[in-house]
């Protein structure tokens, strides 16, 4: 490896890049226009029973076993038992990927009898309003229900189970947009690379430049490494436009931490390699970007960009945990919400196993010479 060469390759690169009007847009611009859109008219959405965590603090007595048992008898909501500590519930329901979760309090039975009025407290995730309205809904409707069953004394038949305003998972502060920012980064690391690679490996094959560039000293390793550099760069500037338009027109709150580096440098490197790898297979530019498009697009969607991962259903969960883009996308959750630096660090450690597999792939079947 020869930093020189590397670097002056680099500056070709950037050279390029800046003088290519299209390419500013989509790196420069298209990222306000993601936040603006998505943080304005987006909705989740899910389909099925929502998977609610619940923690039952009144020692599973029969009547919360009752209220849980009708709850998930509503097929709106699937009730799945955790036994996280009530301090830190919030964000362990976010740590471990739940859309909602519930807790019953102690004494849920005997307020009940007496009809003391007692608090269910819910969390939902405003990345995922769908299955929080469901949750809700669920909640409040069996409430209701076990409120009308009850017997009313001295008159008073004033509801006993109460549902306030549900909490956020994660952390109060957090809203809709904050959950957005860190999805929307992940779908820029895995678009910019990928697509930009695909198309330069198959056109540069076909106009003769990679034969031009073997007569040089710079190798396949350096050459790949430059663009790697580059869009590491780009990356930055990206996630820093992206964070921006998220605080300044809607006032995100996202922790900016330096568990963030390793997303931003490692992302790239992967995808930039995939991208290149991709390319590399297909014989013409038309087949390299079906290639793109059938590696990229499961990924878009699958990998928590948009909706949050625990809304899909148990077959497409199994796909998210293998697509790479979804463990960009988990650890930066972490980071920069829930502050779960041993979640982070497996998530860069599976990231940074990938990258180096496929670089040296990449580097492996991409040849100088192979001109169509």
């Amino acid at each position: 490896m020869n930093g020189t060469r590397i670097f002056a390759d680099f500056k070709v690169v950037v050279r390029s890049y800046l003088r290519n009007p299209v390419a500013l847009f989509f790196s420069l611009i298209f990222p306000i226009i993601l936040i603006a859109l998505f943080g304005t008219i987006f909705s989740g959405g899910g389909g099925g029973a929502v998977s609610l965590a619940v923690e039952n603090l009144d020692h599973n007595s029969p009547a919360s076993v009752a209220y849980l048992s009708a709850l998930n008898n509503t097929t709106l909501v699937q009730v799945t038992m955790v036994d996280y500590p009530v301090s830190s519930f919030s964000a362990q329901l976010g740590d471990n990927g739940y859309s909602v979760g519930l807790i019953i309090p102690a004494g849920f039975q005997a307020d009940l009898a007496n009809r003391t009025p007692v608090n269910l407290t819910l969390f939902t995730n405003p990345e995922s309003p769908a299955a929080a309205g469901q949750a809700e809904g669920a909640v409040t409707g069996i409430a209701n229900y076990f409120n009308l069953r009850a017997v009313c004394t001295g008159g008073s038949c004033a509801p006993v189970i109460q549902v306030p305003a549900p909490l956020n998972i994660g952390s109060q502060v957090y809203t809709y947009i904050d959950y957005l920012i860190p999805g929307l980064i992940g779908f820029s690391i895995l678009t910019s690379p990928m697509f930009s690679m695909v198309d330069i490996a198959s056109s540069y094959r076909k106009d003769g430049i990679f034969r031009e560039l073997s007569l040089t000293p710079l190798t396949k390793a350096e050459w790949l490494l430059s663009r790697i550099s580059w869009y590491v760069l780009l990356t930055f500037v990206t996630a820093g436009i992206m964070i921006g338009a998220g605080a300044g027109l809607f006032g995100a709150r996202v922790e900016i931490t330096l568990g963030l580096i390793p997303f931003l440098i490692v992302g790239p490197f992967l995808f930039v390699s995939l991208g290149m790898l991709a390319g590399t297979v297909a014989k013409t530019p038309e087949s390299a970007a079906l290639i793109g498009n059938i590696i990229t697009f499961p990924m878009m969607f699958l990998s928590g960009t948009f909706f949050a991962v625990s809304m899909f259903p148990a077959g497409l969960q199994v796909v998210a945990h293998v697509l790479p883009l979804y463990y960009v996308i988990d650890g930066m959750d972490q980071v920069m919400l829930f502050s779960n630096t041993t979640r982070a660090l497996g998530d860069v450690g599976v990231v940074a196993i990938l990258a180096v597999i496929v670089f040296a792939l990449a580097v492996r079947f991409f040849q100088w010479r192979d001109v169509q």
